[in-house]
């Protein structure tokens, strides 16, 4: 299946993406098989699947931090074989550097690459006030809750002006309230700033709420097997979630990764007394 593009012109191509990995018992394991997508300049995509589908490795191979075993990653036309300024990926993790301020780290990608100090904190005072943090420039990450720890590392990603913004999971860690907060806080920040963002969520409701569409991975090997192309009106409040494109979306999507999850567990349980592998990756 290629997933098509919509909207602007192509930002990003990826065609026959596979990828394995050596298990520690011998032998290989293809966490993507034969992937292809297309992604348009501005759009949001959502990613969804079961655990262990590949996802968060998806996301690693267009930061140029996995390389693939057999295809093809393009932006704007140029092959990525490694990570660069114009792909800003934020974890899941608060990934922070505790001995830098708010502003030390938002500054930090365009300090490396060179840039004066006037220019890098200009950059860090608009961004810094863009998440909502102006007045806690000079507070360390220890001093920050959780969410407020997520809008600098979204800050520090804005601030090398990237293409893309790989997003792997960045809210899962957030209470519900804050979780809600910072949806809504991304797209604002993306109506403001010319950025195509691939995110990556086990939370189907946060995947229809921000996405232009939502692919579904099917259990590993990883491949795409649904998309769901949203027709919901911009900007979006959480009023949208209630609609009936919503919720409809919403069914579909659920029973999907229901059944990749059931073959999930049903493909590990059948291994495990045949010598295969385990979800470690070790020889059962």
């Amino acid at each position: 299946m290629v997933a098509q593009s919509v909207g602007g012109g192509l930002k990003l191509s990826l065609r026959d993406i596979s990828v394995a990995f050596r298990a520690r018992g011998g032998g290989e394991i293809t966490a993507i098989d034969r992937l292809s997508l297309d992604v348009a300049d501005r759009e949001i995509v959502s990613i969804v699947g079961p655990s262990g589908c590949g996802k968060s490795t998806l996301l690693r191979l267009i930061a140029g931090l996995v390389p693939p075993t057999t295809g093809e990653i393009r932006l704007d036309g140029h092959v990525v074989a490694l990570p660069g300024a114009d792909r800003g990926m934020v974890f899941q993790s608060y990934t922070l550097f505790p001995w830098l301020t708010v502003q030390g780290n938002v500054e930090f990608g365009p300090r490396i690459r060179g840039r004066d100090a006037a220019y890098c904190r200009e950059v860090a005072a608009r961004f810094i006030q863009m998440v909502g943090l102006a007045g806690f420039e000079h507070a360390y990450p220890k001093e920050l809750s959780g969410g407020m720890m997520q809008r600098v590392a979204i800050a520090r990603a804005l601030a090398n002006d990237p293409e893309v913004l790989l997003m792997d999971e960045p809210f899962g860690a957030l209470d519900a309230q804050t979780r809600v907060f910072m949806q809504e806080l991304l797209l604002d920040i993306w109506q403001k700033t010319p950025k195509t963002i691939l995110f990556v969520t086990h939370d189907i409701d946060e995947a229809l709420f921000l996405g232009d569409r939502v692919y579904v991975m099917t259990a590993r090997p990883g491949r795409f097997r649904d998309e769901v192309q949203l027709d919901l009106p911009r900007p979006r409040t959480l009023d949208i979630t209630m609609s009936p494109g919503f919720v409809e979306a919403k069914r579909r999507v659920l029973h999907i990764i229901r059944e990749e999850a059931e073959k999930t567990m049903g493909l590990e349980t059948g291994l495990s007394g045949q010598g295969g592998y385990r979800r470690d990756g070790g020889a059962g």
